[in-house]
């Protein structure tokens, strides 16, 4: 039994009719390969050979396989690349014969498997009808004859893409040699069958026809593996499954897309022909290996055409960018605009589709420009004794690109100005050079300068690029002349001179000189700093005299130098003034006596180790007019030299100590004379006072013996504590004095201290009145008016401050008759907020204090009231309301006078 196939060739140009194509062994014999399972295949082992029959046997076929493993050699011989002898599984691959010389195009499969397995059928040839058919052949041995069954193998099926139809398009006819005995039924899997994408191809389950049912894209899908299945009525398989390839042949329906719209490239002007300048990309969908993917480039346009149309050309094959001719210059064309196509066709653009790019290519600058002076000459003009001033701008034009270190101007001075007065500073904006005075010019030394300037780049000109003349130019500079300070020769000015000289003697004459030469002008000065006013100065020749004596030990006098500054200023205009410093260094003569210290020490009564006392002297003169100094006692009185006795330590320090072995305590003031070692020498005469005082057994002074020491006897000591006691006396007398004048200030019947009176304040304003111009009052202006018609009938608004408010008047918290003394407090409380309160409780002002008490009186009298005294009545309540109440209980209440 065998399943055989009608396949339809669909190759490009395939003449199946009478071109044929059969794989044999080299005897001719259809191919069963079968590998050795023992012994393993080297590298490029010769398997079979696949022998060309066509009716024009001189056309030249070049073969190739789509499997790596396997190769073809031009004779036809089918070898292996790598080992094989881990095959374990059959193994299939397409050889393909492609014409040298034409398109046409023949393919066939090759099927492989390892000895000892099932070996595959051999290729059949395609016969004129295209119909593959079994074919069983018989092999011979030593042990007889044995039947095997080989499988059919269908060459791949070619279709190609975007077919317009009709479909569905039968592409090939499966069937099985025993659909004549039963029924068959056929089928197909695989992608594009029972698999995504699903439904492209379909097989008539009785016929065995199998159609493809829409157009095919390559770009989408280039290949397609399905398996044919053949079955019977039950579903037993009657055959083994055929794999069917089917491949879909590119047709150029893809243009080449180029993968920017726009290129950017650039190249140096100048630069020479054959220059690298870019490389455009374009990629075609379209099989690669056929004229449908390949991609050619040309060069559509250039804009602009400057120099010639066609400065660059392109690579066809790679789309590199390259120049053609030289010319390119930036400063005329800057950039370049070109086109490019791509075609695919190998560039036929008869057939072939096409796209478009555009290369922009810019033009890089390079210093071929160099910078040019606008003018041969400048001018401008300074004053004199200016630094950071401008004096002219120098323009320069540079046609390279603008602030680039081809463009950026270096101006230097090459001649004119050998002192170093001006310098160029570049305008990093403008390119221009600023000449700028860094060092003051004198007028008087130079009324003109006459300087070479040159300008270039920052970058070094490109090779072959001559400096141009205009790089070079003239400036003149004129001077201003302006009234220039008189200055001092030399500032500061120091003399020496010796400390001490009497006031009105010359130090010296400070003058000063005017620097413009060429005006008379005069000079006078004056007195700017004196610290000591020891200094004048004459106004017009700049005598220097002394108006005190100059004491090197003055405050104002620093390291021996005294400083004192005076001003010059001339008669011009404007005025100008200078300063000078004049420095005093004063010698130092022995004007100063030598002095002691300390003033004051203390001894112990009795001599010991420790009773001495150290002496220090100094002076305020200096070296040699101070130590090493002479202290000695004096000889008068006799006492000193008895008692004490002192001893030089060192230059400046002396010791004295008691001479006798007690002296009693007491304050012993002691002259000792000091000479200094000037020429001649210094004396003078200081006096210590010591005190010396009975010592405890640590060699320190007693409190006792401080006190006698301090020159206070017994009876001093007596005199001292009666003073004490007469004064506690006195106070004690003055405390019990005052005690008793409050108690008899508190007898009297008087709730108020006549001291703490506060009427008695009216009494303190002894004014006098304006005249007899003050004596007319009219009194009744104080009365208060029988009837408050006239303020009632007043406007809103307009009330003098001294009437009674025309309102209703609080209620005031009603006294009980007999109120618990705690509850008295609490009443005055509520009176006192009740009051602060009413705007209608006096006094509304201060002249209703003392209102009119005669007739008409709206108050009534007071006689009405009855006083209620009796003798027996108890005030002793008084007591428990506070101190606020203690002056109203004793007096009601029985004090201690009762």
């Amino acid at each position: 039994m065998c399943l055989a196939a009608e396949h339809r060739a669909q190759s490009v140009n395939l003449k199946p009719a009478r071109c044929v194509m059969d794989l044999r062994t080299p005897h001719g014999v259809n191919l069963t390969v079968l590998l050795s399972n023992s012994v393993s295949p080297l590298p490029f082992l010769s398997v079979s050979a696949v022998k060309f029959e066509d009716c024009q046997h001189s056309r030249e076929v070049g073969f190739v396989s789509n499997d790596p493993n396997f190769s073809v050699r031009p004779d036809g011989t089918v070898y292996a690349e790598q080992e094989v002898a881990n095959l374990s599984e059959p193994v299939q691959f397409m050889v393909t014969a492609r014409g040298l010389h034409d398109l046409h195009i023949w393919e066939t499969t090759v099927k492989l498997a390892l000895a000892g397995h099932p070996h595959p059928s051999a290729l059949t040839k395609v016969t004129k009808e295209d119909e593959f058919r079994n074919t069983k052949t018989q092999s011979s041995s030593a042990n007889g004859l044995r039947r095997q069954k080989r499988d059919w193998v269908i060459p791949p099926i070619n279709v190609p893409e975007n077919s317009r139809g009709p479909f569905p398009h039968m592409l090939v006819r499966i069937r099985s040699d025993q659909d004549k005995d039963v029924g068959i039924r056929y089928s197909i899997t695989g992608a594009g069958a029972d698999q995504p994408p699903s439904g492209i191809y379909n097989i008539d389950p009785i016929s065995g026809n199998m159609f493809v049912t829409q157009p095919l894209d390559r770009e989408e899908r280039a290949s397609f593996h399905l398996r044919a299945h053949a079955v019977d009525m039950n579903g037993n398989q009657v055959e083994n499954p055929i794999d069917l390839y089917i491949y879909v042949i590119d047709m150029n329906d893809n243009r080449p897309e180029f993968q920017n719209q726009v290129y950017n490239g650039s190249v140096a002007e100048g630069s020479k022909p054959g220059s690298s300048v870019m490389q455009v990309t374009a990629t075609d969908s379209d099989d690669s290996t056929t004229a449908n993917g390949m991609v050619r480039y040309r060069i559509l346009s250039q804009t602009p055409h400057s120099p010639i149309p066609n400065m660059f050309t392109i690579n066809s094959e790679t789309g590199d960018i390259v120049t053609v001719a030289a010319g390119l210059d930036r400063e005329k064309v800057s950039q370049y605009t070109i086109i490019v196509q791509a075609t695919d066709m190998e560039g036929n653009l008869n057939f072939g589709l096409s796209n478009t790019a555009t290369a922009l290519i810019s033009i890089t600058d390079i210093n071929d420009n160099p910078p040019e002076l606008t003018v041969r000459t400048f001018s401008g003009e300074v004053p004199e004794n200016k630094v950071n001033v401008v004096v002219t701008n120098l323009t320069v034009v540079d046609r390279d690109q603008p602030h680039s270190p081809n463009w950026n101007a270096v101006y230097r001075i090459v001649s004119g100005d050998p002192s170093g007065h001006f310098t160029i500073r570049t305008n990093p904006i403008t390119n221009e050079g600023m000449l700028t005075v860094v060092k003051p010019v004198d007028f008087e030394m130079n009324r003109a300068f006459m300087l070479t300037v040159v300008v270039s780049n920052q970058a070094h000109l490109a090779s072959g690029i001559q400096s141009s003349l205009q790089s070079t130019a003239g400036v003149t500079i004129s001077v201003q002349d302006v009234n220039e300070p008189p200055v001092f020769p030399v500032n500061p000015k120091t003399i020496r001179f010796e400390e001490g000289v009497p006031a009105g003697t010359t130090l010296t004459v400070f003058a000063a000189q005017d620097p413009d030469h060429f005006i008379h002008q005069t000079v006078r000065y004056s007195k700017l700093s004196d610290p000591a006013n020891w200094l004048k100065i004459n106004r017009t020749n700049g005598q220097i005299t002394t108006m005190a004596l100059l004491d090197r030990e003055s405050m104002y006098v620093k390291n021996n130098v005294y400083e004192a500054t005076f001003l010059a200023f001339d008669n011009g205009s404007p005025q100008a003034s200078g300063t000078g410093t004049l420095q005093i260094y004063l010698i130092d003569v022995n004007d100063n006596a030598p002095v002691l210290i300390p003033r004051e020490a203390q001894v112990c009564e009795r001599a010991r180790p420790n009773s001495r006392i150290n002496i220090t002297a100094s002076d305020a003169d200096a070296d040699p007019n101070v130590g090493p100094f002479v202290f000695e006692l004096p000889s008068f009185p006799a006492s000193v030299r008895r008692n004490w006795t002192i001893s030089r330590l060192s230059g400046d320090y002396a010791q004295l100590r008691l001479r006798i072995p007690y002296l009693e305590a007491a304050v012993y003031e002691i002259p000792i004379i000091v000479s200094d070692s000037g020429n001649p020498p210094l004396s003078n005469r200081s006096v210590i006072r010591v005190k010396v005082c009975p010592c405890d057994d640590n060699g320190d002074c007693s409190a006792t013996g401080a006190v006698a020491a301090a020159g206070l006897g017994t009876g001093a000591i007596i005199a001292i504590l009666i003073c004490i006691i007469i004064l506690l006396s006195m106070v004690l007398l003055f405390v019990v004095w005052m005690k008793r004048r409050e108690k008899e200030r508190q007898a009297k019947p008087l709730l108020i201290d006549p001291e703490d009176d506060v009427r008695d304040n009216i009494l303190k304003y002894d004014e006098e009145g304006g005249g007899e111009e003050d004596q007319d009052y009219d009194l009744s202006q104080l009365q208060q008016p029988e009837s408050l018609d006239h303020i009632v009938n007043k406007p809103a608004g307009v009330r003098r401050v001294d009437e009674r408010p025309v309102i209703a008047e609080s209620q005031y918290p009603v006294r009980p008759s007999l109120p618990h003394p705690g509850d008295i407090g609490d009443f005055i409380n509520d009176g006192l907020r009740a009051a602060d309160n009413d705007p209608t409780a006096p006094p509304y002002d201060s002249l209703l204090v003392f209102d009119y008490e005669g007739s008409g009186s709206t108050a009534g009298s007071v006689s009405s009231l009855n006083s209620i005294s009796s003798g027996d009545q108890d005030y002793d309540y008084l007591n428990d309301w506070g101190p606020r109440f203690k002056k109203l209980a004793d007096l009601y209440g029985g004090g201690d006078d009762d």
